[in-house]
């Protein structure tokens, strides 16, 4: 039995290692469900009597983070541009990360998504994960009359990925066990774009980043992209969600 009920939490803006620390407890109570769930079953396998078997839950998770820069597993310190004093002086923090990839920022009007979603409940194949969270925002992009696709041979959603104008507007990084994800995406609605010079984004030096606000030359109402986002997500993986 598969479990497509997704429960949404918005955080809002919340501090980058307090929202890890979050996700961290929702993700390890996840994969410690599921590794019970297995023992179970093997034991009525062996002639065990049978429990009432409970559903691996998923998680939507939506919020933003005060100016912080990660490093995931695969990425170089290097590619972080900033020492301790200009990281003070630009009113941002340093972590390195359990995720896959290299760098990253966040901030203030980036919509970070964290799904933290047991893909047995859809499908066990993180390649096709990637893509399909992908989609979702690319579909909602075209909501805005923003064109948008993938860059081949990396993860994220591009503009003009055909052409010498390529420039990505939407980071991903993603962690998995026992088929169970955490971490997520980073889609620059109104980021602060000057950041994103303090460092060598994801590992990607001749590359410009972008954002809602700069491709529409005007702000836009984070809550509106919320909304549509998160039906998109819902569409793209077949899932309810809840809340």
């Amino acid at each position: 039995m598969k479990n497509k009920q997704v429960q949404f939490q918005d955080w809002g803006l919340i501090d980058y290692k307090e929202g890890w620390e979050k996700q961290e407890a929702l993700f390890s109570s996840s994969v410690q469900l599921k590794t019970e769930l297995r023992n179970r079953q093997q034991a009525v396998l062996a002639g065990a009597e049978p429990e009432e078997m409970t559903l691996t839950p998923n998680y939507l998770v939506f919020c933003e983070h005060p100016h912080v820069y990660t490093l995931g597993k695969s990425g170089k310190a290097a590619h972080l541009l900033l020492d301790e004093a200009g990281l003070k002086k630009h009113q941002a923090v340093y972590y390195p990360i359990n995720r896959g990839g290299d760098i990253t920022y966040h901030g203030p009007g980036q919509l970070v998504v964290y799904p933290i979603l047991d893909l047995d409940n859809f499908f066990t194949d993180i390649h096709l994960y990637l893509r399909t969270l992908e989609e979702a925002v690319i579909k909602t992009l075209a909501h805005y009359g923003i064109t948008a696709g993938r860059y081949p041979g990396y993860t994220g959603v591009w503009l003009d990925a055909d052409n010498e104008r390529a420039r990505k507007i939407c980071a991903m990084g993603v962690r998995c066990s026992r088929w169970v994800t955490m971490h997520g995406l980073a889609f620059n609605v109104n980021a602060n774009l000057d950041y994103f010079g303090y460092m060598v984004p994801c590992g990607i030096d001749d590359k410009d980043v972008t954002s809602m606000q700069r491709e529409l030359g005007h702000p836009v109402d984070i809550n509106e992209v919320k909304k549509i986002l998160k039906h998109e997500i819902s569409v793209q993986f077949g899932m309810e969600i809840l809340g």
